[in-house]
């Protein structure tokens, strides 16, 4: 277990965001937050990494209040790929990418060598030399996951590490979404916990190992996938009445919303 988060409440201009969030995250497993627009998850995964301060509530994360650990320390434990990840640099991928290794203090040949690596296994690496603003929008997600992977690329004596994903597969086509999903999945065997905001409920019930669902800035839900992403858990939280049957190979839980 590495993230605690305790009666973790976020308020702003009035309007409750987040209500009395208390969750317990563990390190080597992929978590899946999922939930309707306006549900909160963003805004969690925001405060969960220290982007936002939470009006009321605190977050424990590896044995110490969020707060007591120091940015550089924060950025070797914890990457974060948000959902809207624009740059308007004239960098170049593996520019793009040696971002990740600014709070480690590894080499110029070692980064670089991580850099080249990260690039390769998101398919990305002839797109060395590519300028990001040239990039398709797929592109530029892969090459933004490589920045992210880069970021905690070797452990850490510092704690156990965490990769937040806000809607990664959103600009990817087919094979990259498995592609990317197999990647976080080697992540979470080596270790690492892997954190994903989705809109996508299968992604959920394939690739989680624990799902949490939000609705109107609450944990409504939480557990395998196959245990609490019911029939009728998804008619009250997205009001569709949707077919849950079992994939006839995996045996997993496939949700059919039309």
């Amino acid at each position: 277990m590495s993230f605690t988060t305790d009666s973790i409440s976020l308020t702003k201009s009035g309007l409750d965001i987040l209500r009395g969030v208390n969750l317990s995250i563990n390190s080597g497993q992929i978590t899946v937050i999922v939930g309707p627009n306006g549900a909160g998850k963003s805004s969690f995964v925001k405060v969960l990494s220290g982007e936002l301060a939470p009006t009321f509530g605190r977050i424990i994360f590896n044995g110490k209040d969020l707060i007591e650990w120091r940015s550089e320390q924060r950025a070797k434990m914890i990457s974060v790929l948000p959902q809207n990840s624009s740059l308007d640099f004239p960098f170049n991928a593996l520019e793009v990418v040696s971002l990740g290794r600014i709070p480690h203090r590894s080499g110029v040949v070692r980064d670089a060598e991580i850099v080249r690596e990260a690039l390769k296994v998101v398919d990305a690496e002839h797109l060395e030399e590519r300028l990001f603003t040239k990039m398709s929008g797929g592109e530029k997600q892969r090459v933004q996951l490589a920045r992210v992977m880069a970021q905690i690329w070797e452990p850490t004596l510092t704690g156990e590490q965490f990769l937040i994903l806000d809607e990664p597969t959103s600009a990817l086509d087919l094979s990259h979404q498995v592609l990317m999903m197999q990647l976080v999945s080697g992540l979470a065997r080596r270790g690492i916990g892997v954190i994903v905001v989705s809109h996508d409920l299968n992604l959920a019930t394939h690739f989680a190992d624990n799902v949490i669902v939000f609705d109107k800035g609450s944990v409504v839900a939480e557990g395998p996938p196959d245990k609490i992403l019911s029939e009728r858990l998804i008619f009250d939280v997205f009001g569709i009445g949707p077919c849950v049957i079992k994939h006839p190979e995996t045996g997993k839980n496939i949700v059919i919303n039309w």
